[in-house]
């Protein structure tokens, strides 16, 4: 496992993140799963106020296995779609939606706290006034967006640094090789070319949801399969196609599978990156390790990305 630093947490995070969206239980298959992550070195486990239930097997597991002080906790909070309806991302919401996490994954602080989608006819200061006082009260050790443009992320940590204020310490947009044609959820923020540059230019942490598209370059679709919608909608494009096409080659020169070179991608930027990734099984673990450990050269990352015609000899 490799490890990753955030400003604000004293712990190592893994560049893999163990995603709780799927967990429906506290099964065995899903008790093997986590205990799979945390044995291969994993120690970072992304949630959210919005995942029904999630939190509190997060936080049972976590009671359980007396992993607390060992792992990292993500979650988010102040969704759209959560509770109480209209805006939400303001001071009250973050509030409430921060005081029953906390209660429901059974501790008194997390280690990383996102603002899971925005608002932008909200200004930034109230928010940003409003995350610090929980930074204060050790409630929250470092503080970043989901689902915010860099641009709302530059004015937050401007406003910030304007009045002595902690700003945000990491960013968790989508980023993956295969660029979405239209945001997947209502919301959602993809990290396209400009938002890249800017990470690269402040060297800010992207934490990546979806990190392999929806398992694009697994093999299972095609430009003449359509059965799943969601797919068609949000990935199938020539250029996306000309990806996999890409992936395939070097996947065969590598002796790796495309789907591995896709999470290799994201964890090649340069700046830096982890993934958050949600494995069915030990197997698709150990795939995602080998991924973390698959060096790509910028000259190969421009390749796969379309960005340049030929990777030099």
């Amino acid at each position: 496992m490799k490890y990753m630093q955030i400003e604000g947490v004293d712990k190592p995070i893994s560049r893999l993140i163990m995603g709780t969206g799927d967990l429906r239980n506290l099964g065995e298959s899903e008790r093997n799963m986590l205990d799979a992550f945390v044995q291969a070195g994993g120690n970072a486990f992304d949630t959210a106020h919005q995942y029904r239930g999630r939190e509190q097997i997060l936080g049972q597991w976590l009671e359980e296995k007396n992993l607390r002080e060992k792992v990292v906790i993500l979650t988010k909070g102040a969704h759209h779609d959560d509770g109480s309806p209209g805006p939400r991302v303001n001071p009250q919401a973050i509030r409430k939606d921060l005081t029953e996490s906390l209660e429901r994954l059974g501790t008194d602080y997390v280690d990383l706290y996102a603002l899971h989608r925005d608002d932008p006819d909200v200004e930034v200061g109230p928010i940003m006034e409003e995350l610090n006082e929980h930074l204060k009260a050790k409630r929250i050790r470092a503080i970043g967006a989901s689902n915010w443009s860099h641009q709302r992320i530059q004015e937050a940590n401007q406003y910030a640094a304007d009045h002595k204020l902690t700003g945000f310490a990491f960013n968790s947009p989508n980023l993956s090789l295969a660029k979405p044609n239209e945001p997947r959820w209502a919301g959602c923020v993809s990290a396209d070319e400009q938002t890249c540059s800017w990470h690269e230019a402040n060297q800010l942490p992207l934490l990546s949801w979806s990190a392999q598209a929806g398992g694009f370059f697994s093999g299972n679709f095609t430009p003449d399969n359509q059965s799943d919608q969601e797919m068609v909608r949000v990935y199938y494009s020539s250029s996306n196609w000309e990806r996999y096409r890409r992936t395939v080659i070097l996947a065969e020169e590598k002796q790796v599978s495309p789907i591995q070179l896709a999470l290799s991608y994201v964890l090649c930027q340069p700046f830096p990156t982890s993934a958050i990734i949600g494995p069915r099984n030990p197997e698709e673990l150990a795939s995602s390790i080998q991924s973390m450990n698959l060096p790509l050269t910028a000259q190969e990352v421009e390749w796969l990305d379309l960005k340049r015609e030929a990777i030099a000899q």
